[in-house]
């Protein structure tokens, strides 16, 4: 994508935008954006997304819940465990040294981002192995799973997402990962909804692992899908010769990242959004599924989530359209707003009215799911604003590591905080208080301080375009 090209004839929106705020600069290049290989590799990469999506799907939430339960894990090491996937993200900090030495980025993109997918479908299998008394090997295996996934996954993620999007008209990228978006999110529900009815039904049989291996299947069948994907979309190959003439000194990467003060504020906003996240995000799948806290099944829990995801749905067009024209800055900022209001209801969520509860939770997931439709995409695209795009892997590689980083740590501490309330008999300063209630409203601060760094110093910044 360092050789993309700007489309100067159609770009009558970001030259408005340049008009309106100066702050926005506008190089003078073109490209056919609509010649026939273009065309074919937006619509692959938008049908592998989705598919790749559904194979997040089935190892987060309430799915992963379940797995990690059954193999004998407590409610705090699973809290851990879903927040797993943020460690994991350092990761990416790998495909800083590997991302100039790419001469086939296809191959490269394919081989590790399959092998995840398979590891993440032995996962499944992990709770079929004999349960050793004395012994956690399975909680190990489990952990190694997940871990050389999301290995392969991180690996080539940012790689893959400035691959696909290198044949995206830059004014228009903000409506283009809308529409990524809204295909996985309306086909996410059905996977969900069809999935979790499964498991339900296996589990009320008093066969879960019998749902295992349904949902086994589900991720092979996605995988080979993806992999379809993958390859339709047009190769950025590279000869060695031209390669050897662009490696440009690990100083200098540093010195256009984090020698960048515009994108030192941009990994503020994204740790901060991470540790808002972590401390209480992976603690609520427990809190929404125990019997002795909200008593939801599997199958509410995806019900409430596809009611969400109608939800952010229906807002991915809308906030694309609205970056597109404002800046994805200030997508960034509108959805901080509603992940605030989200926090909000979460802390005042307890046990009680069946009503009441149902009530909570799924004003919580039409908040939440609704702001990832304006924080998801514009996160990431953001870096197009303020890091040259022949540094655009590694800044997306830091910015993630940090911030998954951060999130982990924050998930390890309100862990403790959270076994510590529960050990008090879910009590606090002599108040009859569930610790994932608190935790939200640690959230609740954490936005708040992200949500100015967005507004009055990330938004203040000159803007590229590129």
């Amino acid at each position: 994508m360092s050789d993309k090209k700007l489309d100067t004839v159609r770009e009558p929106e970001g030259a408005k935008a340049h008009a309106e705020n100066p702050a926005i600069e506008l190089s003078p290049r073109s490209v056919d954006y609509n010649s026939k290989d273009h065309r074919r590799s937006r619509k692959a990469y938008l049908i592998e997304c989705a598919f790749e999506y559904f194979v997040a799907l089935l190892v987060s939430d309430a799915f992963l819940v379940k797995l990690l339960q059954d193999i004998g894990m407590d409610d705090a090491t699973v809290g851990i465990m879903a927040s797993l996937i943020s460690l994991a993200f350092v990761f990416q900090l790998f495909s800083i040294f590997v991302v100039q030495h790419i001469s086939n980025t296809k191959v490269f993109a394919i081989i590790f981002h399959f092998a995840s997918q398979i590891f993440f479908m032995a996962l499944y299998f992990v709770p079929f192995l004999p349960a050793v008394e004395g012994s956690n090997y399975r909680h190990v295996l489990a952990v190694a799973c997940i871990m050389i996934a999301y290995f392969g996954n991180y690996l080539v993620t940012s790689v893959i997402y400035k691959w696909g999007n290198s044949f995206v008209e830059p004014h228009h990228r903000g409506r283009y990962c809308a529409t990524k978006e809204m295909i996985s999110l309306i086909s996410g529900m059905a996977v969900t909804l069809i999935i979790g009815y499964v498991m339900d039904h296996f589990e009320a049989a008093n066969n879960l692992h019998g749902g295992f291996i349904f949902a086994a299947c589900g991720i092979f069948v996605f995988s080979i899908c993806d992999l379809v994907c993958l390859l339709l979309i047009k190769n950025d190959k590279k000869p060695k010769e031209k390669i050897k003439k662009e490696i440009v000194p690990m100083r200098e990467v540093m010195r256009n990242t984090l020698g960048n003060k515009n994108f030192l504020s941009v990994l503020l906003l994204a740790v901060l959004w991470e540790v808002a996240k972590g401390v209480s995000i992976g603690f609520l799948g427990t809190y929404r599924l125990n019997a002795h806290e909200l008593a939801l099944t599997v199958g509410a829990v995806q019900i409430i989530n596809m009611v969400g995801n109608l939800v952010r749905f229906g807002l991915s067009r809308p906030f694309g359209k609205f970056s597109d024209k404002y800046s994805y800055s200030k997508g960034i900022e509108l959805a901080l707003v509603m992940a605030t209001a989200s926090f909000v209801v979460y802390a005042f969520t307890a046990p009680g009215n069946r009503v009441f509860v149902w009530t909570m939770v799924i004003l919580f997931s039409v908040l939440y799911h609704g702001c990832q439709a304006g924080v998801g995409q514009n996160m990431h695209s953001i870096l197009y604003n303020y890091v040259d795009s022949r540094y655009f892997v590694q800044a997306s590689a830091i910015k993630s590591s940090v911030g998954g980083l951060c999130n982990f740590g924050s998930a390890l501490l309100a862990s403790r905080f959270l076994q510590y309330v529960q050990s008090n008999g879910n009590s606090l300063f002599g108040m009859h208080i569930y610790g994932q209630q608190v935790l939200a409203v640690f959230s609740i601060v954490l936005t708040l301080a992200a949500l100015a760094v967005a507004h009055f110093v990330v938004s203040k910044q000159k803007r590229m375009v590129q």
